[in-house]
């Protein structure tokens, strides 16, 4: 069983504002991107930030990492709570295919190659990551590299919101 991770821990400065709370099709993007994820995870884990109404865990080992800290709280989360793994995206994506966990599937870990931060990774991962951490290790691409993550091209390339004019036209 997967958990699906929401890496919400970001300062969104390129976007000026709370970009989780902002509107994508009547929905802010924190839901649309839940909604994809509890399509194909066992539970859902928002990382990095207080969010009402979700399961919040805080970034690890602090706060300020990045996006590997989020993904090292949701994989130490998975291997303490049973799961075979850690379904991740941000919340700059919003239109997540509901089979990305299918389309991710295969041998250890995979990226999406335009978007790193969505990912499939095996719990197992955890320790890996935790020691990349504490060596100083600070990119998700790096860190994908150093455990052979494979990178995946999907069919549609995902949305990749950092500014508002990222956000098409309601």
């Amino acid at each position: 069983m997967l958990l699906g991770a929401i890496l919400a821990g970001g300062q969104a400065r390129r976007f000026g504002s709370d970009k989780a709370q902002a509107l994508y099709g009547g929905a802010r993007l924190i839901d649309r991107v839940a909604a994809a994820m509890v399509a194909q995870s066992g539970a859902l884990v928002v990382c990095g930030r207080e969010e009402p109404g979700f399961r919040c865990i805080p970034d690890w080992p602090e706060p300020g990492l990045g996006p590997l800290g989020g993904l090292a709280a949701a994989l130490r989360h998975a291997d303490e709570n049973g799961f075979a793994g850690v379904l991740s995206a941000g919340v700059d994506a919003p239109d997540l295919p509901h089979d990305l966990a299918r389309a991710l599937a295969g041998e250890g870990a995979a990226i999406v190659e335009s978007q790193p931060v969505v990912g499939l990774w095996p719990a197992s991962a955890a320790p890996m990551l935790e020691a990349f951490l504490a060596g100083g290790g600070r990119s998700l691409y790096r860190f994908a590299d150093h455990i052979a993550a494979r990178r995946v091209d999907l069919a549609r390339p995902l949305m990749n919101v950092n500014r508002p004019e990222d956000l098409p036209p309601a």
